[in-house]
């Protein structure tokens, strides 16, 4: 439900502050290079491939700075995936490389392709994902992000804020423009993106602090209706993280 208010009267320029500072702060997140992550994926997207188990109980290790991330333990530890805007590799755990795919977003932004066909394509796929749900919202505030703040919306009985932001061409994500959510706490609770040619409400809860950084721990990707309400079952992706740690 949208609340009716004007840009000037709801202090618009104070809401990016404010949610970087109660995620643990700009200047401390400038300080961290990396960060790694014991987590597991799941979600009826990947069902259809049998991939469920494929992506449980991860180490996953990855750049604050750069779209760089490796998961560490898939398909029940056989193999290791990595993930880079140009580059998607599939390894033994010993480091040899046995499949890769180059300029894996060409794809991916094709309508008529199938971006989760195998391993490849889901290990593109949440590798960014990952990258942007970690990273978030200290990504927000590039100067080469573009962000504006909507009108509030009502979500039950809570009030949320909300951030348009408009992505350059060199981040990889989910689509260019999303919407995101923030409670009265400054808590990231809910992003509104295309994936796949759906619309779909990507919703965040169970913050922990994790070396001076709040990380929501669980998320859960649900179809959008197009009054801005969502199917809650069945879960697109579902995202669990156990520990976390930045250096």
């Amino acid at each position: 439900m949208l609340i009716p208010g004007s840009r000037q009267t709801w202090q618009i320029m104070a809401l990016l502050d404010d949610v970087l500072e109660a995620n643990g702060g700009l200047a401390h997140w400038n300080n961290l290079k990396q960060f790694t992550l014991h987590l597991s994926v799941a979600g009826t997207l990947f069902s259809p491939l049998g991939s469920v188990g494929n992506f449980k109980d991860l180490t996953t290790e990855g750049s604050t700075r750069t779209q760089s991330v490796r998961f560490t333990g898939l398909m029940a530890g056989e193999k290791t995936g990595s993930f880079q805007p140009d580059l998607v590799t599939i390894e033994r755990p010993d480091g040899q490389v046995m499949r890769t795919w180059t300029n894996p977003g060409l794809l991916y932004s094709d309508p008529a392709s199938n971006p989760l066909s195998d391993e490849l394509h889901l290990v593109f796929l949440c590798g960014f994902s990952i990258w942007n749900y970690l990273t978030t919202p200290f990504l927000l505030s590039r100067p080469d992000v573009h962000v504006e703040e909507l009108v509030p919306w009502r979500e039950n009985t809570h009030l949320w804020r909300r951030l348009r932001a408009i992505f350059p061409p060199d981040i990889v994500t989910h689509s260019s423009e999303q919407i995101f959510y923030f409670d009265e706490s400054g808590l990231q609770r809910r992003t509104d993106h295309d994936l796949m040619g759906i619309s779909v409400a990507h919703h965040s809860w169970a913050h922990q602090v994790f070396c001076g950084i709040m990380v929501p721990t669980l998320r859960r990707s649900s179809i959008l209706r197009p009054d801005g309400t969502v199917v809650p079952k069945p879960a697109l992706v579902e995202v669990e993280i156990f520990d976390a740690t930045f250096a």
